[in-house]
C-alpha cells in the first residue's frame, strides 16, 4: 500500500468514532478545540506507556495474565484516567455528564490511532488488517473511553459518591480492556467466537449509557423549552 493510503487508512476509524461519538451530544457540544486537544494527549501518552510497558517485560517478563490486565490495560487506562481526570475533569467545558463520554472517548481514540499507525507501518499491513483493526482493536478503545467518561461524569454530578464513580471510571474500563487482550491471547485461532459477543455486548451498553447521559443533561429542559417557543 502507499505511503499516504496507510496513513488515511490507519487514522480514518478513530476520527470517524470521534465523530460519532461527538455529535451524539444533543444538548451542549464541546469546544471541537478542546476534543482534539484531548485527542492529541492521547497521541502522547502512547510513548510513556510503552516506554513503562518495556521496562516492566524487562524486568518481570510477560505472562498472559500479566500482558493483558496489566501491561496492556492496567497502564494504557491508567494514564487514559490520569489526563482525563488531571485536564479536563474541573474544566469549566465539562458542565453536563455526556461531556466525559466526549473527552474520555477522545482520548482512548487519540491513543488507539497512533498505535494503528505505528502497527500499520512496523507490521506493513495490508488494507484488509487495518480495516479488522478498525473493526475490533480500534472501537475497542472507543468503547473503554465511554465506560470511562460515563462514570467520570457520575463522578463530577453526583458529588455524594464522587469517589466511589472516580474508581468505577478507572477500574471498570481496566476489567474490559484485559477481558479483552486476554481473550485474543487465549483463544488465539478461535477468538471470533469469544470477542463477537463481547464486542456486540459493549456496543449494546455503550449506546445505553449515552443516552441515559444525555438524558440527564442540566441543558434538556431548555433545550426542550427553546423548541417549543420556535414551534
Amino acid at each position: 500500500m502507499h505511503i499516504v493510503s496507510v496513513l488515511l487508512a490507519a487514522v480514518a476509524p478513530g476520527l470517524s468514532l470521534l465523530a460519532y461519538f461527538y455529535l451524539k451530544d444533543r444538548y451542549e457540544s464541546e469546544p471541537i478545540h478542546l476534543v482534539l486537544r484531548m485527542f492529541a494527549f492521547g497521541f502522547l501518552i502512547v510513548f510513556p506507556t510503552m516506554v513503562l510497558q518495556h521496562a516492566f517485560i524487562h524486568e518481570v517478563g510477560k505472562g498472559t495474565f500479566v500482558s493483558a490486565f496489566f501491561l496492556s490495560g492496567g497502564l494504557e487506562e491508567f494514564f487514559k484516567w490520569f489526563v482525563l481526570y488531571h485536564l479536563i475533569y474541573r474544566h469549566a467545558s465539562f458542565d453536563e455528564p455526556y461531556d466525559g463520554i466526549v473527552y474520555a472517548v477522545a482520548v482512548s481514540l487519540g491513543y488507539a490511532t497512533l498505535e494503528n499507525i505505528l502497527y500499520a507501518f512496523l507490521n506493513a499491513s495490508s488494507f484488509s488488517a487495518l480495516l479488522l483493526r478498525a473493526l475490533l482493536p480500534v472501537s475497542a478503545h472507543a468503547l473503554f473511553g465511554v465506560l470511562m467518561g460515563y462514570y467520570m461524569g457520575k463522578a463530577k454530578f453526583t458529588p455524594e459518591r464522587r469517589n466511589r464513580y472516580l474508581w468505577m471510571s478507572l477500574l471498570l474500563p481496566i476489567v474490559w480492556h484485559g477481558s479483552f487482550d486476554y481473550i485474543l491471547l487465549v483463544a488465539k485461532a478461535n477468538w471470533v467466537w469469544f470477542i463477537l459477543p463481547v464486542m456486540g455486548f459493549l456496543w449494546v451498553s455503550t449506546l445505553f449509557r449515552v443516552k441515559r447521559a444525555n438524558e440527564r443533561s442540566p441543558f434538556r429542559v431548555l433545550h426542550a423549552e427553546e423548541e417549543i417557543k420556535t414551534g
